[in-house]
């Protein structure tokens, strides 16, 4: 027999009260618990599905079941992302350095310009999204994404060093339907120690 091979909700890097003030206990433990298991349940359900469609050559509905597969599980991958790209704000730097500051400043001129077009891309996502800073391994060039819902507008193979989740779950007990304020505050708590680290690894 195969071995069941499932997504799990990895733990968090920090406690619930490290994020504080800029993402409440509250906030975070909603997000957490609720919305990303949500997706990881979601993910499994569909694979067990497939599993057991497979076991006794049933037909499943191809295009509907892999668009709800790409949904549910690129929930769960980018907020996997999201959680270890966050840090308590007394321990961030306030902006990169070393090989990944020289990148951004390489493509758009100052880290404060890249900050302002990433700012720019989170406040503009369309419903539900993100704002993603990924590399393009085939020009050597870092790129702004803005993914909506989870699974579209995404590049295909380029490496994603940092997410920003700008749907209402992650910010509404906090900052209700004010997004640009939560998006300020985000900037706060970036650990810029791990996208660095995303970026070293992208660079080997």
């Amino acid at each position: 027999m195969v071995e069941k091979r499932f997504y799990f909700l990895p733990d968090l890097p920090y406690d619930y009260k490290a994020l504080e003030p800029h993402i409440s206990e509250a906030q975070l433990r909603l997000h957490y618990e609720k919305h990303h298991a949500a997706y990881v349940n979601g993910a499994n359900a569909i694979l067990e599905r497939l599993d057991e469609a497979r076991d006794v050559g049933k037909d499943v509905d191809m295009k509907a079941t892999l668009k709800e597969l790409s949904f549910q599980a690129g929930g769960h991958l980018l907020h996997s992302l999201f959680w270890s790209n966050l840090s308590h704000a007394a321990k961030t730097k306030g902006e990169p350095s070393g090989a990944l500051a020289e990148a951004l400043k390489k493509e758009f001129g100052s880290f404060e310009r890249f900050k302002k077009e990433f700012t720019a891309a989170a406040a503009s996502t369309e419903g539900s999204g993100w704002a993603a800073l990924a590399w393009c391994g085939m020009t050597k060039r870092p790129v702004i994404m803005q993914i909506e819902k989870h699974n579209v507008n995404v590049f295909p193979m380029f490496r994603i060093l940092m997410v920003l989740d700008v749907w209402e779950h992650a910010y509404y007990l906090d900052y209700k339907n004010e997004r640009a304020r939560f998006v300020e505050a985000f900037w706060k708590i970036v650990n810029w120690d791990e996208v660095s680290l995303r970026f070293d690894a992208v660079m080997k």
